[in-house]
């Protein structure tokens, strides 16, 4: 029995009659199921309710289980992600860093490259100074050593006439003026080597024949017959003629006495007046004196001519060779200088390029 009977029968009045209580029951019955009923719909709406919205909640629970593990996740994601940004602009400020110490280092190391460039360029220039100095100090020598030369070559030349002695010199100059590392006195080089090869050409080709020539002369000439003016015929003919001289030759004794030169009674002495001229002709021809060495080999000719026996083999080769000998004469005398005083304007003008550039505030 429900409680909405019992309610209802005791709410029923106690003098009431049965009848009317039946229906009164039976009503209140109907009253008591259609209320149960109701409050069963309500109940079972109630629990439908109730499971629909703890069935959501549990989704929704679920769901923000779901949610919360996502979140955490992500913020994972968002921490590392943090700390990896973090571990970025610490990386970053170091690289700044240290950016900003090897820009620091640069600015040191460029300066002292600037620096070091500065004190290498005084350096060079210090070096080039000495250089100059001592590529002049060792000009200088050389020049004077070139002058020396030339100039020794020019007085040997004009004083002795030795040609070969002074092309000699002539090559030691053109030899030190070529260490010269000047290239304004290349030139004179060329000026040296004409003078040079005037003074090969001056030098006859048989100069060393001639002279040996002559030497053999002059040791022939202490050997060669004499004329037979004055002296005794050594002729044995017996013809009338020859014993008609010979017998005034024992009576009366004929002599030149105009003009005979004493070599004649002296054959001593007419080989050495030969001889002497012979030498003045070697003489001459070192000399290279074409006038001095025509003249003695003139003299030489004519001397054997009038004193000796012209008709003998001897005296006949001696002229002969004397012949010869004047065909070959000596070249026209070199003149020497040019080279000399090229070279000393040439030295004066240079002299002069340090004292202009000095007076005009320029480097030489």
């Amino acid at each position: 029995m429900s409680q909405d009977d019992s309610f209802s029968r005791s709410e029923a009045p106690e003098g009431a009659p049965s009848g009317s209580s039946r229906v009164r029951g039976g009503a209140s019955a109907r009253r008591g199921s259609g209320t149960l009923a109701v409050a069963l719909l309500l109940s079972l709406v109630a629990i439908g309710g109730a499971g629909y919205v703890g069935w959501r909640q549990w989704q929704q629970e679920q769901g923000n289980a779901a949610g919360n593990a996502v979140l955490q996740g992500l913020q994972q994601r968002v921490d590392s992600l943090e700390n990896v940004a973090k571990a970025g602009d610490s990386e970053r400020n170091l690289l700044r860093q240290r950016l900003g110490d090897a820009d620091q280092v640069n600015r040191s190391l460029r300066e002292e490259l600037l620096s070091q460039a500065e004190r290498t360029r005084n350096l060079e220039d210090a070096v080039a100074k000495l250089s100059e100095k001592t590529l002049s100090g060792h000009d200088a020598m050389l020049l004077d050593e070139t002058e020396s030369l030339l100039r020794m070559a020019k007085e040997r030349y004009d004083l002795f006439h030795d040609a070969q002695g002074a092309a000699a010199a002539y090559a030691l100059a053109d030899q030190a003026l070529a260490a010269v590392n000047d290239g304004a006195f290349s030139g004179l080089r060329q000026s040296i080597g004409a003078e040079r090869e005037a003074l090969a050409k001056s030098q006859p080709a048989s100069l060393d024949a001639s002279l040996t020539a002559l030497s053999a002369l002059r040791t022939a000439v202490l050997e060669l017959p004499l004329k037979p003016l004055d002296t005794a015929g050594t002729d044995t003919s017996t013809s009338h003629w020859s014993r008609i001289t010979a017998a005034i030759g024992n009576v009366v004794k004929v002599q030149r006495t105009n003009g005979a030169p004493l070599s004649m009674a002296d054959a001593r002495f007419a080989r050495e007046l030969t001889a002497i001229d012979l030498a003045q002709a070697q003489a001459a021809l070192l000399a290279a004196d074409r006038d001095a060495y025509a003249a003695a080999l003139k003299r030489a000719d004519t001397g054997i001519a009038a004193q000796f026996d012209t008709t003998a083999p001897a005296v006949q080769q001696a002229r002969t060779q004397l012949a010869t000998l004047q065909a070959q004469q000596p070249t026209a005398p070199v003149q020497l200088g040019a080279a000399l005083s090229e070279l000393r304007n040439l030295r004066a003008v240079h002299a002069l390029k340090p004292a202009t550039a000095s007076a005009n505030g320029t480097k030489p």
